[in-house]
């Protein structure tokens, strides 16, 4: 068992290496220490490309140098410019470099770690200004960066305790069990303005105050980590990053509520995150700090994983709770909510990986630093997964209270390719699309609800003028239709009924009425669905008919899709004038729809083309268009 002695001597130890990797400093006594430090990306995105691989060759290459004692090579978190990796960074000099592959790290150590060259071909573009490379704070990217939640991702390595604990992990759990009371724990958690990052944006005081009160001797702490909106990585991206980070927030909301037991319910599609946080579990009980008796105390905590089989709908906590049982994952009626009566019956508080990542700092730098980020009623930060048509895509934090502008043009960099912004759509399947008229618009909850979307778990994706907005909405219709779980009808039919609608206008074969009656069944849907997935289902279809009618009324009227995306909708024409008669488009055709003579302007059967696109996207000369 770890006492606060204990901790503070860990700390200290693992904090001087931290600062000594970062600094580069070397004491004289001690020439073992490490001069420069290699941080390596080891996150789902990075592992994807091969990260793990290069962190086996940066060992190797130091030690056929002989300077495996000068350098500290650490695997991390995820940095957040996904889309950029495998990202590997030096310090003390802060260099950024991206796409590293494996061919490219005997060069790093040859002229970088040996030689004090930067191998400038790596380096990441956005970070050099006027021949100088910018510190990675004052980069675009992260410069209107704010991280609470992801503050340790990419700093420490996550598969080692210690680290954590230099960054004074468990120091917030220590100052409650000595020096804090369960009821003044939840009155900070309420004066800090922390609300659920999952979804609708409960506060998060009311709801672990709520489960205190039950009389119950047996009380449960869910963490939802059941991220399945698609392109949303957040949460996986913390559990990865900085696992014990949530255990902490954990264990402190065990206290607060009464409870000696918690649960982590994460889908076994997250492979990384499932080793990482048992892993961090192992290494908490060791230490004492999961357990029987923490820091001396009275309370008793300790944390099991449970694996999902990736249902959307288990994000819904009542649907989670039936699956953490045993049960199909399938939602309940509330009330009762889970903090009266939830798992096994018993009162449960239920939040997400974000919302308890919080939680630490929230204990550590009190309720009036945390109220002091954010607007009025969304206090503090918010994690999105940034994707889509923008030239940044990946995980950014962000004060409540930034613009979409903001985020979309300064830390996103725009629009790739410089075509213009359409688009932007927030919490996913569950959200709604805003148009450019709303980028300088606050991101905060009570905002985006009442401009038709919401934050959800921080899902955001880009969009651009070749976007077909009446195919968006199709998108997420199919999306909800195939994960609900169909217990109740206006979810399991309604969903379904608004699909064939959008199939049809995609197809050139929708009505006007059939737009008056997407609106009226989205509704009745959102009116009468058991839970959360089915009630916010129709929202992509609210908000592109209300933002982008005109588009609907193309594809019913005019029977064309003004993006050129619906197939049945568009035809492929050749230009004459444009047609160099390469032949090339005739040959890719499937179909034989393309004739043509060579160095004659060839034609296409509209009969015989089946719309594939092929001799578009191979067209060398621009000769093909979509009308």
């Amino acid at each position: 068992m770890k006492t606060l002695v204990d901790l503070e001597s860990i700390r200290t130890s693992a904090l001087s290496r931290l600062v000594r990797r970062q600094l580069g400093k070397v004491e004289e006594d001690n020439v073992g220490i490490a001069q420069r430090s290699v941080m390596i990306c080891g996150g789902t995105g990075c592992v994807s490309s091969d990260s793990m691989i290069i962190v086996d060759a940066f060992h190797q290459e130091v030690a056929s140098q002989g300077i495996e004692d000068q350098i500290d090579i650490v695997r991390t978190g995820c940095f957040g410019l996904c889309e950029l990796g495998p990202v590997v960074i030096v310090y003390p000099e802060e260099v950024f470099y991206s796409r590293v592959t494996v061919e490219d790290v005997a060069e790093i150590v040859e002229d970088h770690l040996l030689k004090g060259q930067i191998v400038e071909r790596l380096v990441y573009e956005a970070s050099i200004e006027d021949g100088e490379i910018l510190p990675l704070q004052q980069v675009d990217f992260f410069r209107k960066q704010m991280r609470i939640a992801l503050r340790n991702c990419g700093t420490i390595d996550p598969e080692e305790i210690d680290e954590y604990i230099a960054m004074s992990g468990y120091k917030g759990l220590h100052n409650v069990l000595t020096m804090m009371q369960p009821g003044e724990v939840i009155r900070t958690v309420k004066e800090a303005g922390l609300r659920g990052r999952g979804g609708g944006g409960f506060p998060t005081g009311v709801k672990w105050e709520t489960a205190a009160k039950q009389n119950n001797p047996q009380k449960y702490i869910i963490c939802n980590a059941d991220e399945g909106d698609p392109g949303a990585f957040m949460d996986r991206s913390i559990l990865e990053g900085d696992p014990h980070s949530v255990l902490e927030g954990m264990a402190i909301a065990g206290y607060a509520i009464g409870a000696d037991q918690g649960f982590i319910y994460v889908r076994a599609e997250y492979p990384i995150a499932v080793r990482r946080i048992q892993l961090a579990i192992k290494q908490a009980r060791e230490y004492g700090l999961l357990g029987a008796n923490l820091f001396g105390s009275d309370f008793s905590f300790d944390v099991s994983v449970r694996l999902g089989a990736g249902a959307f709908v288990c994000g819904e906590e009542t649907a989670l709770m039936n699956s953490v049982e045993g049960k199909r994952g399938m939602p309940n009626p509330k009330p009762p909510f889970p903090a009266v009566s939830g798992l096994w019956e018993k009162p449960t508080v239920i939040n997400n990986v974000e919302t308890l990542a919080n939680i630490p700092q929230v204990m550590l730098k009190g309720s009036a630093w945390y109220a002091g980020i954010g607007t009025d009623k969304s206090k503090g930060t918010k994690v999105f997964a940034l994707g889509g048509k923008v030239v940044n895509t990946g995980l950014v934090e962000v004060p409540m209270g930034i613009t979409l502008r903001e985020v979309i043009f300064e830390i996103g960099g725009g629009i790739p390719g410089g075509k213009a912004f359409k688009a932007v759509q927030t919490g996913g399947p569950s959200g709604g699309c805003l148009t450019s008229e709303h980028l300088d618009r606050k991101i905060d909850y009570d905002t985006l609800l009442s401009l038709g979307s919401m934050m959800g778990s921080g899902g955001m994706l880009v969009m651009d003028e070749e976007t077909c907005m009446v195919d968006v909405a199709r998108y997420y219709l199919d999306f909800t239709r195939d994960e609900s779980c169909g217990k109740c009808v206006p979810c399991r039919i309604g969903t379904k009924r608004l699909l064939e609608i959008l199939e049809r206008i995609t197809e050139g074969k929708g009505t006007m009425e059939d737009l008056d009656v997407l609106d009226e069944l989205s509704v009745q849907i959102k009116a009468a669905s058991l839970c959360g997935l089915g009630q916010t289902a129709p929202n992509p279809v609210l908000s592109t008919l209300k933002y982008f009618r005109d588009e609907y009324v193309a594809h019913v009227v005019d029977k064309k899709c003004p993006s050129g995306v619906c197939r049945s909708l568009i035809s492929f024409v050749i230009r004459a004038e444009k047609c160099r008669g390469c032949g090339l488009c005739a040959r890719k055709c499937p179909v034989n729809a393309i004739t043509g003579k060579i160095k004659e302007p060839y034609l296409i059967d509209p009969e015989l083309c089946i719309k594939c696109g092929i001799c578009f996207d191979s067209c060398k000369f621009a000769a093909i268009y979509k009308s």
